[in-house]
């Protein structure tokens, strides 16, 4: 690992990334870091809990937290996937407000919080999927203040971004070496890697009602050899994710061994299985046991 050189000045602090749901947070954590870390889908709610990026310049490093979409919780998960949220902002130097361009001018971030919910310092509006929007509606962000039009899908504004939130960060020496590209494991981003990949194979409500825990991770092995298993709610949830002859649950595999091996630059065995944890989204226990925090009502 190389370490910076701490006779230079640098800026580094952690940078939350805040918005709705399907607001692009993920593919502009991606996007900022030059790679696919951070699951991303055109289904909502597919951020369950914060993933960290850390982007390293020769001047500054970002910790980048691509934290869940803000939204008023139904059920126990969303209620974690809120304080999840709440809490990348509580430690955050610089909050990023994802903003969908497409839906209209942004609503102040606040408003989209809890009442007394503590924001950064300093709060920066990203509106996102620019290259979707014609020109007037363009015109009309750019000219808003603390509003940087751009999109994350093709890279638009990026440039402009890191600059400004650059600007912002405190003076400090790297957080971290700075060739890390994350604070969390191999582990967590294949398990992200097999719900992307169930995400994009099944339909209406089944992956919202999928959990995958990492149960083995073998990397002194060639090809490094996964177990996970697959958490559904329902035995009927169950039938489908298996689907007939196990055609559904290969399919998953495939995908997302395909997503873990350019992740670890190498070859993966991936072992499937599907089990039912029932109502688990709902569960309080269970989602503790699969390593949520779960706030108290």
């Amino acid at each position: 690992m190389t370490l910076p050189d701490l006779t230079t000045v640098t800026r580094a602090g952690h940078v939350a990334l805040v918005g709705r749901p399907n607001a692009g947070k993920s593919t502009l954590l991606n996007r900022l870091l030059g790679l696919k870390l951070a699951i991303t889908s055109p289904k909502p709610q597919s951020t369950r809990v914060s993933a960290v990026g850390i982007v390293s310049s020769d001047d500054y490093q970002m910790v980048l937290l691509d934290t869940p979409g803000l939204l008023d919780p139904s059920y126990t998960l969303q209620r974690s996937m809120l304080a999840s949220a709440i809490a990348s902002l509580r430690d955050a130097d610089v909050a990023v407000y994802v903003h969908d361009a497409t839906n209209g001018p942004p609503p102040p971030l606040d408003s989209l919080l809890p009442p007394g919910t503590p924001l950064p310092r300093v709060q920066l509006t990203w509106a996102n999927k620019a290259d979707l929007l014609n020109e007037g509606n363009r015109s009309a962000l750019e000219a808003t203040p603390n509003v940087i039009v751009g999109s994350a899908e093709t890279g638009d504004g990026i440039d402009r971004l890191l600059e400004r939130v650059a600007g912002h960060l405190p003076l400090s020496p790297f957080l971290y070496p700075a060739d890390e590209l994350s604070t969390q494991p191999v582990r967590f981003f294949a398990a992200e890697a097999i719900r992307e990949s169930a995400l994009a194979i099944l339909h209406e409500e089944v992956p919202y009602g999928i959990f995958v825990d990492i149960e083995e991770f073998r990397e002194n092995k060639s090809p490094i050899y996964i177990r996970a298993v697959v958490y559904v709610e329902r035995d009927s949830q169950k039938g489908i994710v298996l689907g007939a002859k196990g055609r559904t649950i290969r399919e998953i595999g495939t995908a997302a061994r395909t997503l873990i091996e350019r992740l670890v630059e190498g070859s993966v065995y991936l072992d499937l299985w599907v089990k039912v944890m029932p109502d688990w989204r709902k569960d309080a226990v269970a989602l503790r046991r699969f390593g949520f925090h779960v706030p108290p009502e």
